[in-house]
């Protein structure tokens, strides 16, 4: 069942989901939720990455925190270019914070800090295709509670970036 209502001038939807009712996301909700994911995937590569010994599995880690700066940095320019088109619909963004607390925070990549070990480097690669795998999955589970075709679109475009490092890790993990 869904309704739809309007806030500060943006038409907002909700859904009766299994009892419960939450505000489906936006474009730009999308944005954050994808943003949030990249950075916490670039601060596990680069904190993992200065622990790891083996030069193929350093430089990998390298390069998967250079392709999360890329795309940050596209979501980013995504972001600036629609916040004018948006701007006269400043609507409350508790779900998205919410959202973000509850359900992606430390979930997908793992909270890295100084007195966390790696040890071994195969370690860091297990740890790395877990965090991609559960990326994927959240990515999955949120397209397919998606309606919107900007909100799917921004989803889909992430979901085969994470797809690509999840190979890119297995292949690695082989070769080892």
């Amino acid at each position: 069942m869904s309704s739809a209502f309007k806030l500060s001038g943006v038409c907002m939807e909700k859904e009766k989901t299994e009892g419960l009712s939450r505000a489906s996301f936006q474009c730009m909700d999308a944005i954050e939720i994808s943003l949030f994911i990249e950075k916490e995937g670039l601060f596990f590569y680069e904190s993992a990455g200065k622990k790891i010994q083996n030069p193929q599995v350093r430089e990998m880690f390298s390069r998967l925190a250079g392709e999360e700066r890329e795309h940050i940095q596209s979501l980013q320019e995504k972001s600036r270019y629609l916040q004018p088109a948006i701007a006269g619909g400043n609507m409350p963004k508790e779900h998205l914070t919410r959202f973000i607390s509850e359900d992606l925070k430390g979930k997908i990549f793992p909270a890295m800090n100084a007195s966390q070990d790696i040890d071994s480097d195969k370690q860091a690669l297990e740890l790395g295709i877990e965090s991609e795998q559960r990326s994927i999955e959240m990515l999955q589970s949120l397209l397919e509670k998606q309606k919107k075709l900007d909100v799917k679109a921004i989803f889909s475009h992430l979901l085969v970036e994470e797809k690509k490092h999840l190979l890119m890790l297995q292949d690695l993990k082989t070769k080892l």
